[in-house]
Order: C-alpha cells, then structure tokens, then sequence
C-alpha cells in the first residue's frame, strides 16, 4: 500500500498540474476548509483523501485545510487526515438524528465533498428519501455557512453477493441526483454533481464489491479532483452541474455522463457483503451499551429503539464496548441486524503511550453467532466461534492515540435475540 501510495500520488501530482497559462490558486489570509463528508468509503481508511490530498498540493493549492471531527486512519502517506467520514453511517439517519450541525459547528467548513447513500441503497430506501435527507443536510450547511459549495457524489457501484439488487438500486438512486441537485442548487451555494460511478469497476477497484481497493482509491481521488481544483481556483461553482473527471462548465458536463441503466463500471462477482461498514435493513434506529470486564475484555448489547424496519430488516443500533489493557482499545457498535444475522464495526485506538505496529481484535459473538466475513483487518475464525480480526498491512501502524476501524458479517441462530459480542484488543510495538 506505501509502494503504491507514493507512487500514485506522485503520478497523479504531475496529472492534475495546471498548464503555464492556468491562474495560479488565490492566496487567501485563512485556509480553505474542506470536509469529506461520508461513509466507511470517506473514513475507513478512504485513502482516496490522502491522493487527492497531494494532488492538490502538488498543484499549488497549500492554501487548504480538511476538516473533520474524526481524524486519519493510515494510508502510509503524509497528509491531512480530518474528515467526517463515519462507517456505517445512513444518510437518513445523519438527517434524522440531526448530527450534521454538531459536526459542522466543529469544523467549520467552506466546501463539503460528499459520498453518502451507499448506506440507505442497501437498505433499500427510497432515493427520494435519500435525497430529502440531503436537502435537509444542504440547509445545515448554508446555516452554518451561506457560501457554501457542495460537491455531492453519484455513488460508487457495488454488488456484494447477498444484495443481488444492489446494483441496479444504485444506478435508480444516481440517476435522480442531477435532477435534485439542479433543483436545490444557488449561485452563492452551488451543488456540483460528481460522476463517481462511470467508469468504475466493483469486480476490480474494490476489494469486497463496495469499498475501494488500490485502483479504486485512485480513481475517486481522480473524480474529485477537477470540481474542487475550479472551486478553490475561482472561488465559485457550478450550478447543477455534473463533473465526471472533466471541467463541468454552466451546467455542461466534459468527459461523458452516466446514462440510465448503463453498465460500465459495475460487474458481477465481488465478494459478500461489506457495505461502507453497515446496513443490510431497513431505518430501526438502536442503541446499545457495553461494559468492561477486567482490564481488557468487554460487552456489547444491542437493542432497537422505534424506527422501522424495510424488507424485515433492522438497520442502525450503534454500540459501545470494548478493551482495555493491552495497548489498544476495541470499541464495538452493532450498525445492522436482520433475521439470520447482524453487522457490526469496531474500533480500535491506540491506548499504548507509543506507537504501535500492529493490532489484534478478538470477538467472542453471543448466542451462537458465527463471524463470517471482515473487511479493514484478516480474518481467523476458531472451533468454538471465536474469532481474531488482525490488522491490515496498512492500518496497522497507529500513533499513540490514533484509532481505525473494521467491519465484519456474522450469522445469527433463529431464537438467538438481540447480537452481542465480547471483544478485547492487544497491539504490538
């Protein structure tokens, strides 16, 4: 990941310089705010930020900040690791629960670049929804700031194999946001659509169908790139304009658009199930709570809390619990549950004093669970349904107060009620 990290970024630095003739980015007494606003594929490690983040930078733009309340997750590379990219976070909840003005009151952004709705597409929410929680989520953002310039993704494909409409769900949702975005765009606060999804191959550029593997991250560092490099050139935007690695211009777009139902981009045969860290169901929202056992064990129990639920499944119950005592802390949430299974993160800070090397997470599911598959870590499953969740090559290395996260699958016996777990975390130094 280092290897290609470097070298990528380099590459993409000496793509995306300006020619000679091309205005030099304004110098401005306070840095451009920039918030990633998304999901697990923003935050978990989203090393797409850390690409874009030098192209920017080798193209003269050092005048900038990203901003967000959660912090960097690896990706090898000096960078400016702020975001608000949350796994397993639903669109509709973010608007719901309304957590999007505590975090722009933090941060204080001046451009959001946003990938959400991954989330509610495997949910199965309607687009029009979805979008309704955008609207509300634009209106915080001009609350917070009137001249604030949105550029809004049309989601990346995935097709994990137990979500067979997947796919198709996301090409109805993508194909509504040009529309809504023209709707609801201004001159003093554009929303600028950005075509993350042509062009982009769940079979090849992710590494379980939804979350983006080495090519992945460069091509969305690469999506997002023009938009923002026009904002913070000319301060302004494009209204209801769709970006698709070109310039977008007066609501034009260069460099093709996706067209209804179209497939480039979006195969079959990726693996099951991780969603950006969550879903599987419908809006339930939940909560659980944890306690700690000793100095490096603890419990999660999850409960759902109203809402209701699409399709027989439950989506939300965020939970707390975790470790202690062996270098590294492991925070379990509950993000979905469903007849037959659950999803669930964790996530693991760095409790050490010092920098660690690596980390491992044990989880010992409750009620018979099995856990079946992980994605941010490697997987090892025991005879009695334990389970150790290792860290990655590149998310293993954590400063001493640096977190990260994973998500896994487990199945659930019928009868077994709510899923929970005990995990407990050792590092390495």
């Amino acid at each position: 990941m280092l290897a290609v990290l470097l070298v990528v970024a380099a590459v993409v630095g000496v793509r995306g310089a300006r020619p000679a003739a091309a205005a030099s980015p304004a110098a401005a007494a306070a840095p451009v705010r920039i918030m990633p606003l998304g999901d697990s594929i923003t935050g978990s490690p989203g090393c797409w930020r850390a690409l874009l983040w030098n192209q920017l930078q080798n193209a003269g733009y050092k005048n900038i900040d990203f901003v967000g309340t959660l912090g960097p997750q690896g990706c090898s590379v000096p960078y400016d690791g702020d975001n608000e990219g949350h796994g397993g976070i639903l669109a509709t909840n973010i608007a719901s629960q309304n957590q999007l003005p505590g975090w722009l009151s933090a941060t204080k952004p001046d451009i959001v670049i946003m990938h959400l709705g991954t989330n509610d597409v495997w949910s199965n929410i309607a687009p029009s929804q979805i979008l309704a929680s955008f609207t509300t989520m634009v209106g915080q953002m001009r609350a917070s700031n009137p001249s604030m310039k949105v550029l809004v993704a049309q989601i990346l494909p995935m097709n994990p194999s137990n979500c067979a409409e997947c796919a198709q769900r996301v090409i109805t949702f993508n194909q509504q946001i040009p529309a809504w975005a023209q709707s609801i765009s201004t001159a003093q606060s554009p929303v600028t659509v950005v075509d993350q999804w042509t062009g982009f191959n769940d079979a090849t550029d992710t590494s379980d169908g939804v979350h983006p593997n080495d090519a992945g991250i460069v091509k969305v560092a690469a999506r997002w790139y023009p938009p923002l490099a026009a904002l913070l050139s000319t301060g302004g935007g494009t209204t209801g304009g769709t970006s698709t690695g070109g310039t977008t211009t007066g609501g034009t777009t260069t460099g093709g658009t996706t067209t209804g139902g179209t497939t480039a981009g979006s195969t079959s045969g990726s693996t099951a199930g991780s969603t950006t860290g969550s879903t599987n169901g419908g809006s339930t929202t939940g909560s659980s709570s944890g306690t700690t056992a000793g100095s490096t064990t603890g419990s999660t129990s999850g409960t759902t809390n109203g809402g209701t639920t699409t399709g027989g499944t439950t989506t939300g119950g965020s939970g707390s619990g975790g470790t202690g005592g062996g270098g590294c802390t492991a925070v379990l949430s509950i993000t979905s549950s469903w007849q037959g299974g659950y999803q669930g993160a964790i996530t693991v800070k760095n409790t050490s004093g010092g920098s660690i090397r690596s980390w491992a997470v044990t989880i010992v599911p409750n009620g018979g669970a099995q856990i079946t598959q992980a994605w941010n870590g490697t997987l090892t499953t025991g005879s009695n349904g334990s389970a150790t969740v290792r860290s990655a090559d590149w998310n293993g290395s954590l400063a001493n107060g640096a977190s990260t996260d994973f998500g896994f699958l487990a199945s659930l016996p019928a009868g077994a009620g709510n899923p929970t777990a005990t995990v407990s975390c050792s590092a390495t130094a």
